[in-house]
């Protein structure tokens, strides 16, 4: 009987992580973990959908352009006789212009909201002078405030900028002139300060940071003798980038909808250790030619001629070489710590 070919499932993160965060309790419980200390300020009842697409025509000296802006759930909650406008959007990668995009998202907003009490105010004749008329808005309009939050997913460190200023080169006398806007950054793999009070935040956020530490021994100590609904780990199988979480997770999910975090992460873990035998194994052999090199700059041999007798490129050569030269007394880990950097 001829093997079944196994089908690979291929799903966009996007798409499972907006699912995700339409859910209003779990929408609230990030915003309170990440404005409030997780404190239940907003509540979940008080939250309704907004669309999210605010792209706007823009015009400017003859020149005009549509901008697309589409953020990945928006919400709207009441505050006494007022509302707040919360966004979230939804970062797999580091991107460098972050604070940018955050600031062109908010003002979108808030033009968005203007351009529409502006025609509404033009539609009932609401100008009282000649200001108002030309502003679009009455004395008295205020728009309503926009959040934020973008959320990194991605297992290495954000290193790009967090706010407005950092993106820009400000000379010292400028700096205190300059308008900053200050990014809502949540990074999942530096989130252990966050107070979450909805078990499948919190589920999500803690499996998908110890997965990113390869601390399975956590997720073993915490989950192990409970089952976790199957979207979840289709959750954090998107995060993580897990082929074998997001398959284990869709098959359960026709089987029954529960599955053991535990169970599902073996592979993982098991494909952990070969990577982290590997790794000292490279480690390894880069302290041997390091140890080499030592050897043979030390008894007076070129560069040119350790470079053939290891058949190694100058490029690595070279700063162990010249490292080697101007430091004699380093030993070879002191080399190796020093070129890991």
């Amino acid at each position: 009987m001829a093997q079944q070919k196994k089908i690979k499932n291929h799903i966009k993160a996007d798409h499972i992580l907006k699912k995700f965060w339409k859910d209003n309790s779990r929408f609230a419980d990030l915003f309170n973990a990440c404005m409030f200390d997780g404190e239940q300020v907003l509540k979940p009842n008080d939250l309704t959908e907004v669309d999210t697409d605010i792209s706007s025509f823009l015009q400017f000296n003859g020149h005009a352009e549509t901008i697309q802006k589409v953020l990945d759930v928006v919400k709207k909650t009441a505050f006494g006789i007022d509302f707040v406008i919360l966004g979230i959007e939804n970062q797999q990668k580091v991107h460098y212009a972050m604070p940018l995009r955050h600031m062109v998202g908010d003002a979108f907003s808030y033009l968005k909201e203007y351009n529409e009490l502006a025609a509404q105010n033009k539609k009932q004749k609401n100008w009282r002078n000649s200001d108002e008329f030309l502003s679009g808005l009455t004395a008295e309009d205020r728009l309503h405030p926009m959040i934020t939050i973008c959320i990194y997913y991605g297992e290495k460190e954000w290193d790009g900028p967090r706010s407005l200023i950092d993106m820009l080169k400000v000379p010292e006398r400028f700096q205190s002139l300059v308008s900053d806007y200050k990014m809502n950054l949540i990074e999942v793999r530096n989130s252990e300060y966050l107070k979450f009070q909805n078990s499948d935040v919190s589920t999500v956020f803690d499996i998908s940071r110890f997965i990113y530490d390869k601390r399975y021994d956590k997720i073993n100590d915490m989950y192990k003798e409970q089952l976790i609904p199957s979207e979840l780990g289709l959750v954090i199988g998107a995060i993580t980038e897990s082929q074998k979480l997001i398959d284990d997770a869709i098959k359960l999910e026709k089987e029954g909808g529960q599955m053991n975090m535990c169970k599902a992460l073996e592979e993982l873990e098991e494909k952990g250790r070969i990577e982290g035998r590997r790794e000292g194994e490279i480690k390894g052999e880069i302290k041997n030619k390091i140890l080499l090199i030592q050897k043979k700059s030390l008894r007076g041999d070129s560069m040119e001629k350790i470079i053939d007798d290891l058949m190694e490129s100058i490029e690595f050569v070279q700063p162990i070489y010249e490292m080697i030269k101007q430091n004699p007394e380093l030993s070879v880990d002191e080399i190796y710590r020093i070129i890991s950097k």
